[in-house]
């Protein structure tokens, strides 16, 4: 018995013709973040290579994250897993308790976080209210797994890092 009604998956009765169905979505962003976002990224070293096209698909990743004073922002020894750049405010960094030094208006922490989850080597410590843009590890991998030519800057601008002095 053939039930008219029931054609299996992909076939449809005689004399139909398939139709194409377009799906749009919605996604929310703000222009303003990832521009703001992008002039930092140019200050990084590890990201100073990168064309603007690049820094503006980082930067459109990254989330703006404040903090206000006295909050802590990473703990020596936790786990982390976000890299973030100051755009306003000032940290201070402490190592065993004791103060190493200042962070501000550009300076970044925790890039290391964007490759491994290893344990924070410092704690960050907000001084004064802080505005700053945040990039998990989780949001940074598909970028650098779909976009070969920002992957392989970033290990040039990291392999300096390692060299060791002529």
């Amino acid at each position: 018995m053939r039930y008219p009604d029931c054609a299996p998956p992909g076939f449809g009765q005689a004399g139909e013709q398939p139709t194409t169905v377009s799906l749009t979505f919605s996604v929310w962003h703000s222009p303003r973040v990832a521009e703001g976002a992008a002039e930092l990224l140019k200050r990084v070293p590890i990201f100073s290579d990168l064309d603007r096209k690049e820094l503006e698909r980082i930067a459109a990743s990254m989330k703006e994250r404040t903090f206000q004073a006295g909050d802590t922002v990473t703990a020596e020894g936790q786990s982390g897993v976000g890299f973030f750049v100051i755009e306003d405010g000032e940290a201070k960094v402490t190592i065993g308790g004791d103060e190493r030094r200042r962070l501000g208006p550009g300076d970044y922490f925790g890039e290391v976080a964007l490759l491994n989850e290893s344990a924070r080597t410092a704690t960050i410590t907000a001084e004064t209210d802080l505005k700053c843009y945040g990039l998990t590890s989780w949001e940074f991998r598909p970028l650098v797994e779909t976009h070969g030519s920002i992957a392989w800057k970033l290990l040039q601008a990291m392999s300096k890092t390692y060299q060791s002095p002529a």
